[in-house]
Formats: C-alpha cells, sequence, structure tokens
C-alpha cells in the first residue's frame, strides 16, 4: 500500500514539474529575457536553460542535502535527463516535423557538451569532488555562456527560428480531468501573466518544494523495492524531470523550428552537468568544508554512451546536410529504449 501511495506521489510531482515549468515558469523566464532585450542564443544558454533544467538542479540540491548518503540520486538523475534528452527529446522532434538546422549553433553546443561529459567524467572517476573541482565546472559554464554571446561574429550566422509559443490553457486531454484540483490548486497560488517577474520566483518556490517530495518518494519506492537509488534516478527521474522538455519540443518541432528543439536539449544538458551538479557540489563543500563523495558505478558506459550520442547525431546530421527527419528521431528514439533494457538487466544480473 505504501508502495502505491509512493507512486502516486512520483506520479503527481511529475505532473506538477511539467504544469508549473511549461506554462508558467519557462513563459516567465521568455518574458524576462525580452525585458532584458537579450538574443535567443543568449537567452537559451542562460535563462531559458535555468528554466528547462530547474527540476534536475533542485533535485540534485535535495538529495545532496537530504540526511544520509543520497548523492546518487541527484548524479543519477542529471545523467538520466542528459541520456533522456539527447536521444529522446531530438528523436521526438525528428519525428514530429522535418527541419533544416543551422550548423554553427549545434556545433557550439555540442562541442561544450562534449567537454561537459569528459570533465564530468574526470572529477566522478576518483570518487571525490573537491571545492576547486565544483567551482571549475561553473567557470565552464561561464565559459560557455561567453562563447554564446560571441558565436554569431565568430562564424556571422542568421537566426532561423522564430519566438516561442506557449501554450495557457488547459489541454483536451479527458485523463486531465482527473487532475483538475491540482491545476486549480496551480492556478490560485501563481499570479496572472502578466506579472512574470512574480511569476518566476513563484514558480521556482513551488518547483523547489515538488522536486523535495520527488527526491522523498524516490528514496521510499528504491527502499520497498529493494533497488539501486542510482537506477531509480537514470531512469525514472530522468524521464519525470524532463517532461517539461520533450513537451515544449515537441510544440516547437511541430512549427517546424527543429533546431530550437535541439539547442534546448542539448543546451539544457550543458546547464545541467555545470550548474546541476557544479553548483550543489559547491555549496556542500563550502558549508560542511569537507569533499563530496561520489558512485562512479556504471560511469564508462554512461559517458560511452553520450559521447556515442553525440558523434551519432553530429555526423547523421552532416550526412543529412543538418536536416532532422523521422529516420534519424526513430534510431535516436531505439537507442534510448536499448539504454534503459541496458539498465534494468544490468540490474537483475548485477
Amino acid at each position: 500500500m505504501a508502495l502505491v501511495g509512493y507512486s502516486v506521489l512520483l506520479f503527481l510531482s511529475f505532473y506538477v514539474l511539467a504544469e508549473i515549468g511549461d506554462k508558467y515558469f519557462v513563459p516567465s523566464l521568455d518574458r524576462i529575457s525580452k525585458l532584458l532585450n537579450l538574443s535567443h542564443d543568449m537567452a537559451g544558454a542562460t535563462l531559458m536553460a535555468a528554466g528547462s533544467s530547474a527540476p534536475e538542479i533542485f533535485v540534485s540540491l535535495v538529495a545532496l542535502f537530504h540526511p544520509g548518503e543520497h548523492e546518487d540520486i541527484g548524479v543519477g538523475t542529471i545523467v538520466g535527463s542528459a541520456i533522456f534528452n539527447l536521444l529522446a527529446i531530438v528523436g521526438v522532434a525528428g519525428i514530429v516535423k522535418k527541419a533544416t538546422i543551422s550548423w554553427q549553433p549545434v556545433i557550439r553546443d555540442l562541442l561544450f557538451y562534449a567537454i561537459s561529459i569528459i570533465a564530468f567524467y574526470i572529477v566522478l572517476e576518483n570518487g571525490t569532488v573537491t571545492i576547486y573541482e565544483a567551482a571549475s565546472f561553473i567557470l565552464m559554464y561561464v565559459m560557455y555562456v561567453y562563447a554564446v554571446v560571441n558565436w554569431k561574429k565568430w562564424f556571422n550566422y542568421e537566426e532561423k527560428d522564430l519566438d516561442p509559443v506557449y501554450e495557457t490553457e488547459g489541454t483536451s486531454y479527458k485523463w486531465k480531468s482527473l487532475l483538475m484540483p491540482v491545476d486549480w490548486v496551480i492556478k490560485m497560488i501563481i499570479p496572472r501573466a502578466e506579472r512574470y517577474i512574480l511569476v518566476f520566483f513563484i514558480s521556482i518556490g513551488l518547483i523547489a518544494a515538488t522536486c523535495w517530495v520527488l527526491v522523498e518518494s524516490a528514496i521510499k519506492v528504491s527502499a520497498i523495492l529493494g533497488i539501486p537509488e542510482i537506477v531509480i534516478a537514470l531512469i525514472v527521474l530522468g524521464i519525470g524531470t524532463s517532461v517539461p522538455d520533450i513537451v515544449s519540443s515537441a510544440i516547437v518541432a511541430k512549427q517546424g523550428r527543429g533546431g530550437m528543439a535541439v539547442s534546448n536539449a542539448v543546451g539544457s544538458n550543458i546547464f545541467d552537468i555545470f550548474v546541476g551538479l557544479g553548483l550543489p557540489w559547491f555549496l556542500k563543500s563550502i558549508i560542511y568544508k569537507h569533499d563530496i563523495t561520489t558512485n562512479k558505478d556504471g560511469l564508462v558506459v554512461a559517458v560511452g554512451l553520450l559521447l556515442g550520442s553525440i558523434l551519432l547525431i553530429l555526423f547523421a546530421l552532416m550526412y543529412q546536410k543538418w536536416v532532422l527527419n523521422k529516420k534519424l528521431g526513430y534510431v535516436l528514439i531505439m537507442l534510448y529504449i536499448l539504454f534503459v533494457i541496458y539498465e534494468i538487466i544490468d540490474l537483475y544480473l548485477v
């Protein structure tokens, strides 16, 4: 009975994160970026990346500071989300609608993402994270933002994507009627869209609270089923925290803006590793004044899959002259399914 209750809490947490992220948090960030007169690239690398990655970074923070040794949940969630973003979300974007992509921002994001994965491997391979390593992650993200700001000057290209369109009305799915009380509570708490700065801060608070429930539920489910927390994080939390990403990516891909979907997926992964892991590690190192202990089980496989996926997407897009289509989309989806199957088989073999 307890398992059912905690499983329901997991589902509701995913739903609340998707609703707040897609309808309130990310749209408020978009309006703030317009207020600050940020370009699409700059907004995507900073505010929009922070918006779509908010669930992952809060899960990482909650897991890291939760009583007991639960660091694996934060790392596992971010790795699982990264794999899901790179394979499933880009795959869905290709399946939804064929699109031609500008190669310059794709090369930039894949390059920095590869650097982030290599840095991730180097730091975790030793089993501990020092305050200097955590700080270097944050510094590397600052370098990425600098590259984003100057990339157009260096390569002289034009943005092809239009401004994003956000849906603020409820969908027509019948199952949504069961969750109307949840929607009603969210609408009562969050102010009107015109007060977008207040919406931004209230959304952050709700996301943080929801992620606390998410981590607590994941810990309980893991204990009841006897499944390692990192496996729950890699598969269940990795997918769940990426729900806002896949919803928004599918919408913009359907509008013919596949390049934005790819940039959102890859850019979010860069933010997840450099800031989603680097910032919590840095804060805990300062507060507790000791290095962070990490679990490197399965690290080589995860890193190998991520780097292999980068090469696959890069060469596939180059071969197809930077066109994202259904064929590539189905291949990426299949690779993600194989990853999930591998994790399940590995769990029971061990």
